[in-house]
């Protein structure tokens, strides 16, 4: 059932050049991604963000830095928007001692318990249940943090997604459930894979709140999930989130993307979240040429120096290739 109402919020200049500076490092650090991949400096599967920038972004300004993220193995974007440095996530996936996840993880399976991301998911639809899990535990501790757990269309396909939202409406947990529906599962398209079409209504099925949001609108992302936060909040528990976004490369590094006409990836390509967002700066004058000019060199410095950071630094030692596998003490199940 759709939750959408009229209400605006009214977006400051400040929020915008946020958007702005935030989304161009994404796009700029995935970017810098694909050439190095290219370049064999990063190995193994790899998975680019680019054109869903807006939904970090929105994310970010409706929620706290306390609520957990946790998300499938397209990754880096949404762990650059929690606050992990662009220097370790980069050093990550050159499998290097400074990356994020110890150089161990790689592009799949970035972590940061400091920052409240907690991963970076290889097994489709598996963070849907631990997302689940991390909400319980919040709502167990008596907190008013929320969980944003985040994957693809292909993803809800999965059984984990039905099971989940049992649980998750039965307990009333503060999780938000993101579809990022960028059309395409790897190399096929919605309509190939589900009689149902608008994916928010699976949400139906167990009485869950749900909306259908446009992915490359950062003020609806922002709207969206500021809704569904503050329901689960107030103890409202969780909601279904249809974000329809689109991603201009292919599903991962080794997708040549074939399945799609060029003339639908222009189509999104004049919906650019990023151009967007600048276009609303320069209409309010809230930034002059030279000021945009130092953001974008600002981001460039920091790609820069992030693919400097990951060349530079060492190699895990071979003592680390059993750690942080099992558990090395006993842990209590059960906390008085």
């Amino acid at each position: 059932m759709q939750t959408k109402t009229d209400v605006k919020t009214k977006f400051t200049k400040e929020t915008y050049l946020y958007w702005y500076e935030l989304m161009l490092l994404l796009r700029r650090f995935e970017e810098k991604t694909g050439q190095l991949y290219g370049m064999q400096k990063i190995r193994g599967f790899c998975h680019l963000y680019i054109g869903q920038e807006a939904i970090a972004a929105g994310a970010m300004t409706a929620t706290k830095p306390e609520d957990k993220f946790i998300t499938a193995y397209r990754d880096h974007a949404l762990a650059i928007a929690k606050g992990i440095s662009a220097k370790a996530c980069m050093a990550e996936m050159y499998g290097k001692a400074t990356g994020c996840s110890k150089g161990k993880g790689g592009s799949m399976h970035f972590f940061s318990k400091e920052h409240n991301f907690f991963g970076g998911h290889g097994i489709v639809g598996a963070q849907i249940g631990t997302g689940a899990g991390l909400a319980l535990a919040e709502q167990y501790q008596g907190t008013d943090n929320v969980v944003l757990c985040f994957f693809g269309d292909g993803a809800a396909r999965q059984g984990m997604l039905h099971e989940t939202f049992n649980m998750a409406m039965t307990w009333k947990l503060p999780v938000i459930f993101i579809c990022e529906n960028n059309m395409y599962a790897m190399g096929t398209s919605v309509e190939r894979t589900s009689n149902v079409l608008d994916i928010y209504k699976l949400a139906d099925a167990y009485e869950m709140p749900a909306d259908s949001i446009d992915g490359m609108s950062c003020e609806a992302v922002h709207e969206g999930v500021d809704r569904a936060v503050k329901r689960a909040r107030e103890n409202g528990g969780p909601t279904l989130l249809e974000i329809k976004t689109y991603r201009y490369r292919g599903h991962s590094m080794s997708d040549p993307a074939k399945y799609r006409t060029k003339e639908e990836l222009e189509e999104y390509k004049q919906k650019d979240p990023i151009q967007q967002v600048l276009n609303v700066i320069e209409k309010n004058k809230w930034a002059t040429e030279a000021e945009i000019e130092a953001i974008n060199d600002r981001v460039k410095a920091e790609v820069e120096e992030c693919v400097q950071f990951a060349e530079e630094s060492p190699w895990p030692s071979d003592d680390e290739l059993l750690k942080d596998v099992y558990v090395q003490e006993d842990y209590p199940f059960i906390v008085d």
